[in-house]
């Protein structure tokens, strides 16, 4: 089993640093993806509000699943990323999703380089795909964040993501979709507790439907999303 407790860190990270990087203006590229909801809505499987929450309850439990074990292992073992990416890159079948994935990835690994003034660029400067999940993982262990916090924080996104999607796919509206971030982000925290100790070996997609939806991106007659 995985310590749950991160090594302590030179010095706190502020207040500000992790704000700044749940800010949803900081570069990863994020609002460009609906998770697959833009497909899911076109084809009529979100109709409302109920099914926007089975939805987003279902893209969390896949998150817990299939991402998280990267993030914990990336940030457990910075050391071994590319190892981690490369695994992230097989296990990644949907295209679409492996897209989206290496573009928020790069995109989030350039904008904490270049803001930050990491060293990372120098450590792991041979990643072929650079996926979201260990790149973030292996950054949040750079940036000295601790161990729970960047696993809250991951959700979190995802989480903001996707009803961010959602408001400007005009199923909800931005109050309500704040409602239901505040509600779901309950249920976030039961399955990140759940999930946090699984290890790459338990890696498992939970819900196949969302793949197939976003699969469908490209074929959408007007989108306003990649993926």
């Amino acid at each position: 089993m995985r310590a749950d407790v991160s090594p302590e860190p030179h010095s706190p990270i502020s207040d500000f640093i992790l704000w700044q990087l749940a800010d949803s203006a900081f570069p990863t590229g994020g609002f460009a993806h609906s998770l697959g909801l833009e497909a899911a809505w076109q084809h009529g499987e979100v109709r409302n509000r109920t099914d926007l929450v089975s939805f987003i309850e279902a893209g969390l439990q896949q998150l817990g699943h299939a991402a998280l074990p990267f993030v914990t292992a990336a940030f457990d073992e910075p050391e071994k990323l590319g190892e981690f990416d490369q695994l992230c890159d097989v296990f990644t079948t949907n295209h679409f999703a492996n897209r989206a994935s290496r573009a928020q990835g790069r995109a989030f690994r350039s904008a904490v380089e270049r803001i930050f003034n990491s060293k990372f660029k120098i450590q792991n400067s041979k990643l072929s795909c650079a996926h979201y999940a260990p790149v973030f993982g292996a950054l949040m262990r750079e940036l000295t964040v601790p161990r729970q916090t960047a696993l809250r924080l991951f959700f979190f996104n995802q989480l903001r993501g996707v009803l961010a999607a959602a408001v400007r796919l005009n199923i909800i509206g931005p109050m309500e979709a704040q409602m239901l971030q505040q509600r779901a982000s309950i249920k976030a925290e039961e399955i990140l507790n759940r999930c946090q100790t699984l290890t790459l070996d338990e890696l498992a997609q939970t819900s196949p439907l969302l793949d197939l939806w976003q699969g469908a991106q490209d074929r959408l007659y007007s989108r306003l999303f990649q993926s």
